[in-house]
């Protein structure tokens, strides 16, 4: 029986870019986005906490203490992953008008790639800021993947029921969705080097923005007009059994695998009850008392339109992985669970040791 390892992690973008610029969504949507009422653009207006993070330095200092406190629990996770050996590392994570656009919004989809190359530098996350650790723009990562590990799993999954859809090159995006790819330099924050096979597990977190905010932080206009609401993505049950299968069939697999969800949890600039200014801090707080408590089901019972009312869609990543470790009964240990009002997402770390 093969052994998994499971780890919640996060993508936030910001971190690829150095801490004067990391406040970038905050201040792009005070500058461009005409929902937010004109006197929610005044920091005097914020909530306190707000106004404290966002001190007088526009969020620097804060910036800096939140990017430690994230390197120390990718440092811990990379650790575990190295140390259990995988044969490759699966990961969830969401495609944001990357390699899946107009022409196809699978609602989840394997990349059976043989390998990758990225620039993340070049990336529209990041591109014409300085990066974190002041390398080359056109700097280019490659990564290893595990197609055979990749279609096997496909195979299993569409015999449990599961209409998998699977790639073996990229439609768009030449490289890696940055939901991967980001996790990928995370992990490797240090610089020591990343050569396990990676399998991707794109799934479709924007759902209803995934075109009208052609994954972006602000909606699209076209003739002046905002674009038409896209059909939702999976619910979070179903991201669930997804994951369950997921975990069902590599139990019966011979590979050492390593489960991996990437997300920041709520988004300020998907949280309209807050002007797009600020995350849900309430709803997440809500989720994150039922994951660490084990309750994986009370997950499965918040509906979509709840998601997307507390700005939660990148959720479905981590819902894949708890239906897996539910499957195989495993309770998380969680490093780190970080609130902000200015960094746009509240985020977890955690692993799920076999």
């Amino acid at each position: 029986m093969a052994e998994i390892l499971g780890a919640g992690v996060t993508h936030y973008p910001p971190m690829v870019v150095s801490d004067e610029e990391r406040a970038f969504p905050l201040k792009m949507t005070l500058a461009r986005d005409e929902r937010v009422p004109e006197h929610m653009r005044n920091p005097a207006n914020w909530p306190e906490p707000m106004r404290v993070e966002y001190g007088e330095d526009e969020g620097v200092a804060s910036a800096v203490a939140h990017r430690e406190r994230l390197v120390k629990s990718f440092r811990v996770i990379n650790e575990e992953i190295q140390t259990f050996e995988p044969d490759f590392v699966l990961i969830f994570g969401d495609d944001q008008y990357e390699n899946f656009r107009e022409t196809i919004i699978p609602p989840f989809c394997i990349l059976a790639y043989e390998e990758s190359e990225s620039a993340p530098f070049q990336k529209r996350f990041s591109a014409g800021m300085r990066n974190a650790w002041d390398e080359p723009e056109d700097k280019v990562f490659r990564y290893r993947g595990h197609p055979e590990a990749a279609r096997w799993l496909t195979t299993q999954l569409i015999e449990q029921g599961v209409d998998m859809a699977y790639a073996y090159k990229p439609l768009h995006d030449p490289g890696l969705p940055h939901s991967i790819l980001n996790t990928l330099l995370f992990l490797d924050y240090d610089r020591q080097g990343f050569d396990i096979p990676v399998v991707p597990f794109a799934v479709n977190c924007y759902g209803s923005k995934v075109i009208s905010n052609r994954g972006g932080v602000l909606p699209y206009k076209e003739n002046g007009k905002f674009l038409e609401p896209d059909p939702p993505g999976p619910s979070l049950k179903r991201c669930m059994q997804v994951g369950a299968a997921t975990a069902r069939a590599l139990r019966a697999s011979p590979w050492r695998v390593a489960l991996v969800a990437s997300s920041s949890w709520s988004h300020a600039f998907l949280t309209e009850k807050n002007h797009f200014l600020w995350p849900d801090i309430e709803s997440d707080r809500t989720m994150f008392e039922a994951l660490q408590s084990g309750d994986y089901d009370a997950w499965g019972r918040v509906s979509t339109p709840q998601i997307e009312a507390a700005g939660q869609q990148e959720l479905l990543n981590w819902a894949c992985l708890l239906g897996a470790m539910a499957e195989l009964d495993r309770k998380p240990e969680v490093l780190d669970y970080i609130e902000t009002y200015v960094f746009n997402s509240n985020k977890c770390m955690a692993v799920f040791r076999p």
